[in-house]
């Protein structure tokens, strides 16, 4: 991976009540590889919302680093990750 690529990774949290906290640790912990954080989830009733919600971030670093994110996050149960590298010339 090229420094100037851009990749964008979705986090899809299912039980997000439930998962929320493991989810955030991870997330804290590449802190400084995040550069934008987007959270979108469904709109439910009741405080907490809907139950599944989605995370759009945009990483910064490595490919390793990037793998290590998504080993990390789907070692949560109930979560999915995808990861698209947009390449610039």
């Amino acid at each position: 991976m090229d420094c100037r690529d851009h990749i964008i990774v979705g986090v899809h949290v299912t039980d997000r009540v439930k998962h929320a906290i493991d989810v955030q640790n991870v997330l804290t912990d590449f802190g400084a590889h995040i550069k934008t954080r987007l959270g979108l989830h469904e709109l439910g009733s009741g405080a907490a919302g809907a139950p599944n919600g989605l995370l759009v971030l945009e990483f910064v670093g490595s490919t390793a680093e990037c793998d290590s994110l998504k080993r990390r996050l789907t070692a949560v149960e109930g979560v999915e990750v995808k990861i698209m590298t947009f390449s610039h010339p």
